[in-house]
């Protein structure tokens, strides 16, 4: 296994599974994850949402867990990260209104490192105006987001994720094991038994 630094971005609403699995499962495979969120230090919470498709028009939602952040926001300098990543759930709606989040996304897609975004969180990159000319999938509600910024919106199973150069993408939770399958490959982290 490699070492690798990543960034996961977080704030109130984040989708529970969406930020809880990644930043166990990447720590698991060896990589060192702060989670942060604007206006919060490391040891405080940020409450999230557990969302479900239990066959309305769009997700039920239901109270999460309180999730401790590792790292201070202020203090996040992305030339000190491998890699990016971004859950959805309805933290996304007002995180990219803050022009410190999209001057983070701007960096890591400018220097071409690893990005990994699922659900909603393609919001934020299409407020950070990075997709143009790319592939990407989210959930189907944000795809008219994807091509007014430019992307390609790409529907595909709720298990799927879409690789498009160091972006990997996927439309919800049930995905996370090809998401994180093809994150890993983008980091350049594999794990042998």
């Amino acid at each position: 296994m490699t070492h690798r630094r990543l960034l996961l971005l977080a704030g109130d609403f984040v989708e529970d599974y969406e930020i809880m699995v990644p930043f166990q499962a990447l720590q698991m495979v060896g990589c060192e994850v702060h989670a942060v969120c604007p206006g919060k230090k490391a040891g405080e919470t940020v409450r999230t949402a557990i969302h479900d498709f239990e066959g309305d028009q769009t997700y039920s939602e239901k109270p999460g867990h309180n999730f401790r952040l590792n790292a201070t926001f202020d203090e996040v300098h992305p030339g000190t990260y491998d890699g990016l990543v971004i859950p959805g759930g309805r933290a996304p709606e007002y995180l990219r209104l803050n022009p410190r989040v999209l001057e983070i996304v701007r960096a890591f897609m400018t220097a071409k490192k690893p990005v990994a975004a699922i659900c909603h969180g393609l919001q934020i990159l299409a407020a950070a105006d990075v997709l143009k000319g790319r592939r990407a999938t989210a959930y189907p509600a944000c795809g008219p987001e994807v091509r007014l910024a430019g992307g390609e919106y790409v529907a595909c199973d709720v298990d799927a994720a879409v690789v498009d150069r160091n972006l990997v993408t996927s439309p919800a939770w049930p995905g996370h094991p090809a998401w994180l399958r093809e994150f890993l490959k983008v980091l350049g982290v594999s794990i042998s038994g």
